[in-house]
């Protein structure tokens, strides 16, 4: 009955009107105000929302925690639920790296994990590989895999592509040989790109030595996950690649850098190149 209550009606009162409905004026008021703060609510929801876009454009990386700490620093009483939820109505999380891209064949052999309690002490003894992805504007992702020495933490070669398939591992590790040689151990996880016959048999006409994460070992190749996790925050999430041919320039450059200039407290604040060609700490020059 109430939604027959004209609020503008110059004829009759809104007194007038209640009484002709047997309706209670303060049934009525309380009604519009109701409607009135559900209005300002949504006003809210939407101006927050809009701001919460605004920081996940801007910080892709940011999840709820650090979007609502902007907020309340912006003057903004919200909790951290209330941000997660909205998350969710925009349909938008972090830009994280997910922690598996494949999971392994049964038929495909496993091999046990060689490095527990192993000494590392020369450069190309133990050679590490992970892929990971990137996401390419609104576009989608490619597939990054790479290759890295554990001793020096040089990166020793790597590639991207549209799909997850064996041969670009293949052409990455062919690359990596070719430039520095032949490593004792190599150790990955138990993804079907390192699992599969094609690439095992490759790296056992080498005569090297297989090494598999442990499952539920999230600790065994976590040099090469480290790697990951610098790139992304200091180079894709910072440049926001639109194109593949933009992410592999961008990543080229990077990894330049970062093997001739990025020191390690771990390797005595040397670089990944002057430790894996046993130099001394050389004078940095930054273009």
């Amino acid at each position: 009955m109430l939604w027959l209550i004209e609020s503008q009606n110059k004829e009759l009162s809104i007194r007038r009107q209640c009484n002709l409905l047997k309706i209670n004026r303060n049934i009525y008021y309380t009604q519009k105000k109701q409607e009135e703060l559900m209005k300002l609510r949504k006003s809210k929801e939407m101006e927050l929302k809009s701001k919460i876009l605004k920081y996940h454009q801007i910080f892709p990386v940011y999840g709820h925690r650090k979007i609502r700490e902007c907020l309340l620093r912006e003057g903004y009483k919200i909790s951290r639920k209330k941000v997660l939820k909205l998350m969710k109505e925009l349909k938008i999380k972090a830009l994280v790296p997910k922690r598996k891209l494949s999971k392994s064949k049964k038929e495909d052999k496993k091999y046990p994990y060689l490095l527990r309690d192993l000494e590392i002490t020369r450069a190309n003894q133990v050679w590490v590989s992970e892929i990971t992805y990137i996401r390419i504007g609104n576009k989608g992702y490619v597939y990054l895999v790479g290759i890295m020495d554990v001793y020096s933490r040089k990166i020793l070669s790597w590639k991207l592509s549209n799909s997850l398939n064996v041969e670009f591992l293949k052409e990455c590790f062919s690359e990596a040989v070719v430039k520095y040689g032949i490593p004792e151990i190599f150790n990955s996880d138990q993804g079907s790109q390192y699992t599969s016959d094609k690439f095992t048999s490759l790296l056992e006409s080498y005569k090297i030595l297989i090494s598999m994460d442990g499952k539920g070992r999230a600790l065994d190749n976590v040099y090469i996950e480290r790697f990951w996790k610098t790139l992304k925050y200091e180079d894709i999430y910072l440049n926001y690649y639109e194109s593949v041919k933009e992410c592999k320039e961008g990543v080229d450059n990077y990894i330049k850098l970062y093997n001739k200039l990025r020191v390690h407290q771990s390797l005595g604040y040397l670089t990944p190149d002057e430790k894996y060609y046993g130099l001394e700490k050389q004078k940095l020059k930054v273009a």
